[in-house]
């Protein structure tokens, strides 16, 4: 009867070890750690091409836009949030890392005689303040504008960049929901400028210069380059998860900051 007694106690414990073996982390099937990374479409695809390469934990990503991944990053719901844009100053509690740089381009059709714009050019050309090309030394056609559409972290950053708020679409030609849509949109018409990330850009279209500038990731990196924006991965403050640690750190070693610059982007080193 004791020797029953003990066997049944011994299995009530190891039972217990393994209930408390599988609750500890947040541990896989497969004894990977497994993590949640939610926010920026634009950091969306640079993103997958770490999590392609990382075997050290699982990683899950949905991109829902910057400001759903850095309120996600706050409130616990992704161990990692994404965002293409600086942090505002509501957005607190968050500790913030720069994995890359990307330059917005504003792009016009090959055709286009005009190779150069000031920011505040560009800033009223997008208000639809500027609408004939030949206030700004190019031919006398109307300028046919195409914006991305609202929550793209692109517009989100090219808008703060430029100070752009609460603009009237009205006067624009077309809003596209996608970075190709806009490349497609300026190639097939002369007339046209828009804007896409320079890690996007494309020789169906023309990079303007910005106030002299041209965008390149030496003029990006120094800021000399008016119009460019961090991609940050954002943490809740207080948060000691070494598993984020170890992929945070994996995108900031050199073969991490190699996909970056591999992916057209400017690297953080």
């Amino acid at each position: 009867m004791k020797r029953k007694l003990l066997a049944t106690m011994g299995l009530v414990v190891a039972s217990m070890m393994v209930f408390a073996g599988c609750g500890a982390g947040n541990s896989t099937a497969g004894g990977n750690e497994k993590l949640m990374v939610i926010g920026s479409t634009s950091v969306e695809p640079l993103m997958q091409k770490f999590i392609d390469t990382y075997t050290t934990a699982d990683v899950e990503m949905q991109a829902p836009g910057s400001s759903q991944g850095i309120a996600a990053a706050q409130d616990g719901t992704a161990d990692i949030g994404m965002s293409s844009r600086e942090l505002k100053d509501s957005e607190t509690g968050l500790d913030a890392t720069a994995i890359a740089y990307d330059g917005i381009v504003a792009v016009v059709n090959p055709n286009c005689p005009v190779n150069d714009l000031t920011k505040d050019q560009l800033a009223k050309i997008f208000k639809g303040e500027i609408k004939n090309w030949k206030e700004v030394g190019g031919p006398d056609k109307a300028i046919a504008v195409f914006y991305r559409e609202a929550g793209s972290g692109t517009r989100g950053a090219f808008e703060e960049l430029l100070g752009l708020e609460n603009v009237d679409e009205s006067f624009v030609a077309g809003v596209m929901d996608a970075t190709s849509g806009v490349i497609q949109s300026v190639k097939g018409n002369d007339a046209a400028i828009g804007y896409i990330s320079y890690g996007s850009m494309s020789t169906d279209v023309k990079a303007l210069k910005v106030d002299g500038v041209e965008c390149t990731p030496e003029t990006v990196k120094d800021k000399t380059y008016a119009i460019a924006r961090p991609f940050l991965l954002v943490t809740k403050q207080g948060t000691d998860n070494p598993a984020t640690k170890a992929f945070i750190d994996y995108i900031l070693s050199d073969a991490g900051q190699k996909i970056v610059t591999d992916s057209n982007y400017v690297s953080v080193k």
